[in-house]
Order: C-alpha cells, then sequence, then structure tokens
C-alpha cells in the first residue's frame, strides 16, 4: 500500500511523511564563538558538555537562571572556519540572537572568547523525510554518511556552494539542517528540489513539529519553566559535566524526588478542534496541565496538543477535560512523542 496516498493533509506534509519535504529556518538566530576559552564559556553556562564536543560533532542544551529556569533553548556545534580556526556554533530561537548576545557577554569576564551574531550572513534549510538523505545524495553527487544525532561535516553543492550538513531530527522523521551563505542558498535549493526535495511552509513545519513532541522556546517554553519539565530535557542535561549555572536544582531535582512536578507530553482531543494555547487540563474536577501548542494530525485523523501535566496524571490513556471557551472538551494523554 502507498502510504502517501492514505494519509490527508496536503502534499508537502505527505512528502515530509513518505519522502522529503524543505523548509526555509533561515530566521533561526546563529552566534560563532571563537578562541581558545569559547567550549569552557560555553559548558560553564550551559547544561550540556560543550567542552569536550568533538570537531564536527553537536549537542542540544539550554542557558538557564540559577532556578534552573529556561533563559535560551539552543544547539551547539563545533566547527571549523574557513580560515582553520576551531570555533562553536550556537543556534538559538529566531529573533533572540541579540539577547542571546547580551546574556553571554554578561558572563564573559577574562576568558579569550569573541562572541559575533552571525544570523544575517548564513541562511539555513531542514531537509525533512525518510528520503532526506537520498534527495541529499542526488543533489551533492555523493552518498550522504549515516550521521549521528547533531553530528555535522562539510559539503559542496554544484561546486561553489560549500555548506554545513547537520543531522538534526527535529521533526520526528529523519532530517538534516543545511547552512550555507545567504548569497549561495538560492541555487543549494534549487539543487535540492530538483533531486526531489518538496518545498514546504511554516504550517507545515508546525504540524510535523507538533506530533513529533518538540518543544519550542516563546510557545511552550518560557523563562518561568523549569528546564527539567521540558520534553526531550535529559538528552540536554549532563550530569557528569563540572558546575553550571542552574546545576543545582537540576541535581536536586533527580536525587531527591526522582521526578518533577509537571512533564510535557502530549494528548489527542476527544472531541473539537485543536485547543487554544492556554487551555487548561482538569481531572476529577481539579487542575492537572496547561495546553501550549496544538494542531490537527494527519496521521492521527484528529487533533492533538502540547503540553504540561501534573504528576500522577501523565499516564497514556488517561482521561481529562480541557477547559475551553465553548465547554469542555475530552482529550486522552499520549505520552511523547504524541505520534509515533
Amino acid at each position: 500500500m502507498n502510504l502517501a496516498s492514505t494519509l490527508s493533509g496536503p502534499p508537502e506534509y505527505q512528502a515530509a511523511v513518505t519522502g522529503a519535504a524543505l523548509f526555509d529556518t533561515s530566521a533561526a538566530a546563529k552566534l560563532v564563538l571563537t578562541g581558545p576559552d569559547a567550549p569552557m564559556f560555553l559548558g560553564n553556562l550551559s547544561t550540556n558538555d560543550t567542552k569536550e564536543l568533538p570537531l564536527g560533532g553537536g549537542c542540544e542544551a539550554y542557558f538557564c537562571d540559577p532556578r534552573a529556569k529556561v533563559k535560551f533553548q539552543t544547539w551547539i556545534y563545533h566547527i571549523r572556519l574557513s580560515d582553520g580556526r576551531h570555533a562553536m556554533w550556537v543556534e538559538t530561537t529566531a529573533g533572540r540572537n541579540t539577547e542571546l548576545v547580551q546574556y553571554l557577554d554578561r558572563y564573559l569576564i577574562s576568558e579569550q572568547v569573541e562572541i559575533a551574531d552571525r544570523t544575517a550572513d548564513f541562511a539555513q534549510l531542514h531537509l525533512a523525510g525518510p528520503g532526506a538523505a537520498a534527495v541529499l545524495g542526488t543533489a551533492l553527487g555523493e552518498p550522504v554518511p549515516d550521521l549521528p544525532p547533531f553530528a555535522h561535516m562539510e559539503r559542496t553543492f554544484g561546486g561553489t556552494a560549500t555548506c554545513s550538513l547537520r543531522r538534526r531530527d527535529q521533526l520526528g522523521v529523519p532530517g538534516f539542517d543545511i547552512v550555507c551563505r545567504t548569497d549561495v542558498a538560492d541555487g543549494v535549493r534549487r539543487l535540492l528540489s530538483a533531486a526531489g526535495a518538496v518545498p514546504a511552509g511554516p504550517d507545515v513545519f508546525e504540524t510535523l513539529r507538533i506530533e513529533a513532541g518538540a518543544p519550542v522556546f516563546g510557545k511552550d517554553i518560557d523563562e518561568n519553566r523549569f528546564v527539567m519539565e521540558v520534553g526531550f530535557a535529559p538528552r540536554a542535561v549532563s550530569y557528569s559535566k563540572g558546575c553550571y549555572l542552574g546545576q543545582e536544582p537540576i541535581v536536586m531535582a533527580r536525587d531527591r524526588a526522582g521526578h518533577v512536578n509537571r512533564a510535557f507530553l502530549g494528548v489527542k482531543v476527544l472531541e473539537g478542534g485543536p485547543l487554544p494555547a492556554g487551555t487548561k487540563l482538569f481531572r476529577d474536577g481539579a487542575e492537572v496541565g496547561l495546553v501550549t501548542s496544538s494542531c490537527d494530525s494527519p496521521r492521527l485523523g484528529a487533533p492533538i496538543a502540547l503540553g504540561y501535566l501534573k504528576w500522577k496524571h501523565q499516564e497514556p490513556g488517561t482521561k481529562m477535560d480541557a477547559e475551553t471557551p465553548t465547554g469542555k472538551r475530552a482529550v486522552e494523554v499520549l505520552g511523547l512523542p504524541p505520534v509515533k
């Protein structure tokens, strides 16, 4: 059976689930940190172990305040610049580049680190789908190695457009971030489209993101959210590294309680359409959760939502009520990711 023929949703969505879809994610904020102390400096501030990142390696990480409340959601890569210098590439939420520069500069005392905002200089594409690697290989004219999560390498499209290819499965399907200078981005996009990638827009990206249960700062995360409540936070937190800002509350949550009071999970909406952000969830008359994102899921054939549920109300299959402006609506806990 052809899976695409059984799916609802636009062709761009079907391409991401069965082939390869191409998204423009150039708005992502991008910083480059150079200098011998850059890995240590980032490691002292972030939740993950950036000091030991090998060249070609990367990781997800959070910058927190001393209470371990999230300040920035980031992805950090150890790269080599065109002049041969090693550097740390830091990606964060679109529009927050200036804020992140100011945050980092506040903690920069005597370390040998230079911070440059490169957001406007580099375009970024995201190629997503089970056919993403094959499409990349066709566009490049050579096979793409099987990269582990967040690993990256340089390859050249069309003989002149050198790009960083980064493995990042942020939409619940195999995915690659493709980062290049803005002046060559159109040519790279054309080569990928000619190789079979289907251009797709932000609405499809958002549907896939919610289906994958991937939180995003500004919608699902804010500066009042404890980092260990956030979905997929465990892969962004190292317990074996040295001290860093926010470490004590994180270790206490692990050692004293064994769990956090709330967890980021997905729910299925059993009646009506997607839920507005901010919708409260109730069980047996008590408030137990809060919705942050919601969409219609073509793969489930029903609306789903992401949000935070209190401890003891997180078991998949648990029924509860969403309190909406038009009345109560039934939902059911799915877990994370909500669409597997």
